[in-house]
C-alpha cells in the first residue's frame, strides 16, 4: 500500500496539465480508501471488545435514541405502516417504525458477531425451523444436489441469515460491492465463513454468474421489495399497494424450471433466527411472469405481517 503511494506521488511530481489533475485525483482516491480502511480496522478492533450477546441490544438502543431526528425517514415509515394496513393508530404506526429502526442496527451489528459464534460445527443450533413448511426447509438445508431461488425482503436478519445458511450450501447474494478495494477484502476475509459469492448489482446476472449459480447447486439470494424501475419491473401489490417490482426472481425461475423458497429468517433471541415461510413455490415453462411476480409479492407481505417491527419501512417502496 505504501509503496502504491509512493509511485503515484512521483508520477504526480513528473506530470502537468490536464494529466497532472487526472493524477492527484487518484491520488486522493488512494489517500482517503486508506483513510477508511485504517479507520474500518480501528472499528473492527474496538468492537471486538463488546460482548457477542450485548451487540444487538447496543446498535438497537443508539438507534432507537438517534431516531427523532430522522424526521424524514420517520415519516415515511410511519405512512408505509399506517397505508400498509399494519394499524389505524398513528402511535403504534411509530412505535413499529422506531422498533424497526433499531433492528436494523441492532441486527448490523449482530450479524458483525456472527462469524464469531456460529460456526460450522453448531451452525443448526442456531436456527428454528419451526415457521418455515417442512418442504422447504428440506429443500433449503438438506437437497443440496440442486440450485434454488431464495427469495426474500429486508426483514428479519438477512446478513446474519446468509452467513448461516453457507454452511449447509454454497451462497450467491446480489449486493452493491465496496468500492474502497481494501474494504472489499477486508469483508471478504472477515464477514462470510462459507461459501458466499457477491454479485455485483451494477453487472447483473452475467452468463458466468448464472452458470456457476446453476453447477454449484447454490441458493441464489435475492431481495426483491425494493422499488424498481418501471422499465425492467412489474407492477403488482406489495403489502396490499401497487409497487414497481422486479421480476428477475420470477424470471430465473421460469426460464431454468428452479423450486423457489419465499419468506424471511427473523431474530427470536440472540443469534437464534427463525425460518418463516411457506411451501416452496414451482412456476411451468410459459407462466406469466407478472402473475408470477405478485405471488412471490403476496409470500413476503404475509411473512412480514407477521413480524412488522423486523421490517425495513424507512425505505421509500412506493412511488
Amino acid at each position: 500500500m505504501t509503496l502504491r503511494f509512493l509511485r503515484c506521488a512521483r508520477i504526480v511530481n513528473m506530470q502537468g496539465g490536464f494529466f497532472g489533475i487526472i493524477f492527484r485525483m487518484k491520488l486522493l482516491q488512494l489517500m482517503l480508501g486508506i483513510v477508511a480502511y485504517a479507520a474500518l480496522w480501528m472499528f473492527s478492533a474496538l468492537y471486538r471488545l463488546v460482548p457477542c450477546n450485548r451487540a444487538y441490544g447496543l446498535g438497537a438502543a443508539i438507534a432507537r435514541a438517534l431516531y427523532p431526528l430522522f424526521r424524514r425517514r420517520r415519516r415515511i415509515a410511519i405512512d408505509n405502516i399506517l397505508k400498509a394496513g399494519i394499524t389505524s393508530d398513528h402511535a403504534e404506526a411509530d412505535r413499529i417504525a422506531r422498533m424497526s429502526w433499531g433492528h436494523l442496527a441492532g441486527h448490523i451489528c449482530e450479524a458483525l458477531k456472527v462469524p464469531y459464534v456460529i460456526t460450522r460445527e453448531n451452525w443448526r443450533e442456531h436456527l428454528d425451523e419451526s415457521g418455515g413448511a417442512p418442504a422447504a426447509v428440506k429443500l433449503l438445508l438438506e437437497e443440496t444436489d440442486r440450485p434454488i431461488l431464495l427469495v426474500s425482503a429486508h426483514h428479519g436478519v438477512w446478513e446474519a441469515a446468509t452467513n448461516l445458511l453457507s454452511f449447509a450450501r454454497p451462497m450467491f447474494a446480489i449486493a452493491r460491492t465496496m468500492n474502497n478495494p481494501y474494504i472489499a477484502r477486508w469483508m471478504g476475509a472477515h464477514h462470510f465463513r462459507g461459501p458466499v459469492t457477491i454479485i455485483d448489482k451494477n453487472h447483473g446476472f452475467t452468463p458466468d454468474v448464472l452458470r456457476g449459480w446453476l453447477q454449484e447447486n447454490a441458493a441464489m439470494t435475492i431481495l426483491m421489495d425494493q422499488h424498481a424501475n418501471p422499465r425492467h419491473a412489474v407492477r403488482c401489490d406489495f403489502l396490499g399497494r401497487p409497487a414497481w417490482t422486479f421480476s428477475t426472481a420470477a424470471r430465473l425461475a421460469i426460464r431454468y424450471r428452479i423450486p423457489v423458497v419465499v419468506g424471511s429468517f427473523v431474530r427470536v433471541a440472540p443469534f437464534r433466527y427463525r425460518l418463516v415461510g411457506g411451501e416452496p413455490l414451482s412456476f411451468p415453462p410459459g407462466s406469466d411472469v407478472a402473475k408470477a411476480t405478485a405471488a412471490l409479492n403476496e409470500r413476503l407481505g404475509a411473512a412480514i405481517r407477521l413480524y412488522p417491527e423486523q421490517y425495513l419501512w424507512a425505505h421509500r417502496r412506493w412511488r
